[in-house]
């Protein structure tokens, strides 16, 4: 996938310039080997790695442009002119005329910059889903800024130092959250965001805000169609004129792209699906369901334990911070058929949950908002009085479970979505050293995630769930997972289900489309049937779950490799030996998956340490 990377603010001959801009792109074309380009400017350096299209640079008196990704216009003239002039140049010439009022016309998956020498303005942005990554930070009236935390590091104005509240939010969020990242001083850009840095000083704004027509109201029939024609139309843009595949899991998104995208190029599409040898992890029956419906020309791999061995050291080496989401592993397989295959770019179905309502906790949320509609008076003077009191263990299943559905429903939004969080249920003074609990706040991921919720501008509960999700689930976790398991197998991914027509055609179904009652994704599901097959319609979610947990038990390799990677991260003074022994020794045979989970998450830690 490449990057972007530059600075403003630092001098330097025109030989230094050049040298410095090369250092900083070594990290962002590390796995991949991208084509680069690079603009050199007195005080100021940019460029842009990538493959196919996806990199757009312009410069003239003073003014320095690069873009990286693929975008378009909403203004059809403007479009226009792209075939004769180049994005580069538009944006050149309408950003002096019109300021950040272009941005809000981008549509696409990008990360820009445009920097004006003479004036010291930079403004930098990226798409509405912050597909495309980018970083900033300000030094000494200077600005360094990349699509890669590594590559800032690279820069002499930079001197990097971790922070240690990431490593916390890190372990909660088994990612780092954004805007924060693993060094301090530096910020990433939200989705739909922008900067515009000028003399050592940051505005931040956003261009883009998910707008919610809650209360719009159109036929099924019709809604259907549009459906259907926006499916088509992202899909065939998405794919481009290149040698295009698709992820297969066998999920209701995967076997919907699929599906058009042999519809779209009157071929039997390259379908791509990962199983494991493993009861209840093992999903590819559902894939071959799909691929035999669409007729694709399907490709399986089966990962073994062996192959996560030897994938972990790549994988936390390919991520510029810590990442703990072990699905990076099958996806990096998957990429890697494609890639061997010949193909330039695989299509993956992310994000059809957090627009049309799929994540199995959305109804479960539902369910818990229903004790809402219970009288005040009632639940505080006589339900939870009565349930509450009582001591949890002695107590039949029932009345169990009717304490535990109180507990939760009582609590207030963002907040009960966490009460599953591994990192709370561990208790953090337990995870960590004490040393490192006083370094710092441990409230920092609750008041991020009840900042993001509050900011949503959504009456209804299923539409801020989802637009809380598009952060937390797609900008910071599914998505990196994706881009970054393909950069490693040198290979480019788009994901049509988040187009930015896609995303609107969401914001304006009505909220009891994405969710009827406890029925997932009910309009999704409801417009698809006769064009998926029934099995994948009734199917429960799944996806391309690692059972690394499973395979610790008795794999050998696996089992030294852990082990040793948390020994080595006891000597960093960041979690308990006592929790990591206790975690090996104890939990681990109680429940091999759920806290296979943390074992995974803090070996990963380590693994990113061991690659710097």
């Amino acid at each position: 996938m490449s990057g972007l990377c530059g600075w403003i603010g630092h001098d330097g001959t025109a030989v230094e310039n050049r040298q410095l801009i090369e250092q900083m792109l070594k990290p962002i074309v590390r796995f991949d080997s991208s084509n680069a380009q690079t603009l050199i400017g007195a005080r100021a350096g940019l460029a842009v790695a990538a493959n196919n299209n996806g990199m757009h640079l312009y410069q003239k008196a003073g003014i320095l442009v690069g873009l990286w990704g693929h975008v378009k216009f909403q203004d059809a003239s403007l479009n226009q002119l792209i075939r004769t002039e180049g994005v580069a140049k538009i944006l050149a010439d309408n950003w002096q005329v019109k300021g950040e009022k272009i941005l809000a016309g981008l549509v696409g998956e990008f990360s820009l910059c445009i920097l004006n020498e003479d004036s010291g303005e930079v403004v930098l942005a990226v798409d509405r889903m912050g597909t495309r990554s980018l970083v900033y930070q300000i030094s000494r009236e200077g600005l360094v800024f990349s699509s890669s935390t590594d590559s800032i590091i690279q820069h002499p104005l930079i001197q990097p130092e971790i922070d240690p509240q990431s490593f916390f939010n890190y372990v909660y969020f088994h990612m780092v959250p954004g805007p924060g990242t693993i060094y301090k001083g530096q910020q990433r850009l939200l989705s739909g965001e922008y900067l515009v840095f000028q003399k050592g000083t940051v505005k931040i704004g956003q261009y883009w805000k998910a707008n919610f027509s809650e209360m719009e109201s159109c036929s099924f029939a019709e809604l259907k169609q549009d459906f259907h024609d926006l499916l088509r139309s992202s899909v065939r843009e998405a794919a481009g004129n290149q040698s295009v595949g698709a992820y297969l899991s066998g999920g209701t998104d995967s076997s919907t792209i699929a599906g058009v995208l042999g519809e779209v190029s009157n071929e039997p599409a390259r379908t791509y699906s990962i199983g494991f040898e493993a009861r209840g992890y093992d999903e590819m029956e559902y894939a071959r369901i799909a691929a035999r419906h669409f007729a694709t020309q399907h490709h399986e791999y089966y990962v073994t334990p062996d192959d996560v061995v030897a994938a972990i050291p790549h994988i936390a080496a390919v991520f510029d911070q810590p990442f703990g989401n072990a699905s990076a592993i099958p996806a990096f397989y998957c990429a890697r058929m494609a890639k061997a295959d010949g193909l330039d770019k695989l299509l993956g179905g992310d994000g059809g949950d957090e627009l049309f309502g799929g994540n199995v906790r959305y109804a479960k949320q539902y369910l818990f908002s229903l004790y809402e509609y219970f009288p005040p008076m009632l639940r505080e003077k006589i339900i939870e009085p009565l349930f509450l009191k009582m001591a949890g263990g002695i107590n039949p299943l029932p009345i169990r479970k009717v304490r535990s559905y109180i507990e939760q429903a009582r609590l207030p939004m963002p907040a009960r979505m966490e009460t599953y969080n591994l990192l709370g249920r561990y208790g953090y003074q337990k995870v960590f050293t004490p040393e490192f609990s006083a370094s710092i706040n441990s409230e920092q991921p609750c008041i991020l995630i009840n900042d993001t919720y509050r900011q949503v501008h959504a009456s209804s509960l299923i539409n801020r769930m989802l637009a809380f999700d598009w952060k937390f689930t797609l900008t910071d976790n599914d998505l990196p997972k994706v881009i970054k398991a393909c950069e490693l197998a040198q290979m480019e991914v788009a994901f049509p289900l988040i187009s930015n027509e896609m995303i609107d055609f969401s914001a304006r179904l009505e909220p009891r489309l994405k969710l009827k009652g406890t029925r997932l994704r009910y309009f999704f599901k409801e417009a698809l049937r006769g064009f998926l097959p029934d099995e994948i319609l009734a199917k429960q979610k799944h996806g391309f779950g690692l059972p690394f947990g499973i395979w610790l038990q008795d794999h050998k390799p696996l089992q030294d490799l852990a082990a040793d990677s948390l020994i080595d991260l006891k000597l960093r003074n960041i979690i308990s030996p006592e929790f990591i022994d206790k975690l090996l020794s104890q939990h681990l045979n109680e429940h091999a998956s759920y806290h296979g989970t943390m074992v995974w998450v803090l070996m990963m830690l380590e693994h990113w340490h061991k690659q710097r």
